[in-house]
């Protein structure tokens, strides 16, 4: 097929190339702009526009969708269809209506729970013990488009976000290679008016951790967090992130809220958790064995 790719983020990039393997022809590629990044501020491309590039793909980077002349170069495009993966702009009826089988998503959640932003982060962050991906129809609402796709895979006790972004990468690759490969015999299925949950965008003010919070919610916002924009407190006057966990399997109430107990265990406003991963900031992320081992931790976090 003749498609547009529309993504941004390296959660994109395995699309992308499950694409290209396939042997569909990537008429154009659009991704964010560049944008500053790093100490200097230089202007980086997005993971999308550097494999692209590499594999000397035409990319577009508009700041909007919304103009006459984008829209009209989208359609000029002729493409059979578009696939959208964590692009990051919306799509306006004439861009979602130019390619002759319309515009898919690959959304990495079981919709309709966590629609949105930030569908990863929150699935940890709730205690799902599932997740997946979901080919979608899009369409002018929020993720609210008729399924075409789906398939789920569970979500590991200890698991990060990290690692089940790159596994939930994977699947949406697989997945929507197979939904081409299938159209147009596909029949897409509406969803359910009931489960609609929204997945906010991460904000910064959540990573902070309070420690008389119950051990189940302190481990899911670690694990949920992680690695970006990593959970954090404080070891004296120093800033920690902690980046794995587990709910330590303690007997009764050990201590009082952040008290720290024997290892790398903290005491939570009701059990505690056992911290697997840190970073001491200006460091790079070590087990917690390896982080005890270049640190004395206090006898409290704040």
């Amino acid at each position: 097929m003749k498609v547009v790719f529309m993504g941004t983020p390296e959660f994109s990039v395995a699309a992308l190339d499950a694409l290209v393997a396939a042997g569909h022809e990537i008429c154009a590629v659009y991704t964010q702009p560049p944008r500053p990044a790093g100490r200097g501020k230089k202007l980086r491309a997005s993971p999308v526009q550097v494999r692209a590039e590499g594999l000397g793909l035409s990319v577009h980077h508009p700041i909007s969708l919304k103009q006459p002349d984008i829209q009209a170069e989208f359609a000029a495009l002729e493409a059979d269809i578009a696939v959208v993966v964590a692009y990051g702009l919306l799509l306006p009826q004439p861009v979602l209506d130019a390619p002759v089988h319309g515009c898919l998503n690959i959304h990495a959640s079981l919709l309709p729970r966590w629609r949105g932003a930030a569908p990863i982060h929150r699935a940890i962050m709730a205690g799902d013990t599932h997740s997946g991906v979901c080919i979608m129809q899009m369409e002018a609402g929020l993720d609210t488009g008729p399924v075409l796709m789906r398939e789920d895979l569970a979500i590991g006790a200890e698991e990060v976000t990290g690692g089940l972004h790159d596994r939930l990468s994977g699947l949406g690759a697989r997945l929507i290679t197979g939904t081409l490969a299938e159209l147009p015999g596909l029949t897409p299925e509406p969803q359910p008016s009931d489960g609609v949950t929204y997945a906010a965008k991460i904000d910064k003010a959540e990573a902070r951790i309070d420690w008389n919070q119950p051990a189940t919610e302190i481990d899911r916002q670690i694990r949920g967090l992680s690695p970006f924009p990593g959970a954090w407190c404080h070891m004296d006057d120093v800033r920690v992130k902690l980046m794995g966990s587990r709910v330590a399997q303690a007997a009764g109430q050990p201590g009082a809220p952040g008290q720290v107990m024997e290892g790398f265990t903290i005491a939570c406003g009701a059990g505690a958790v056992e911290v697997t991963r840190a970073q001491r900031a200006g460091k790079s992320a070590v087990t917690a064995e390896e982080f005890l081992a270049g640190n004395t931790l206090p006898d409290r976090l704040g």
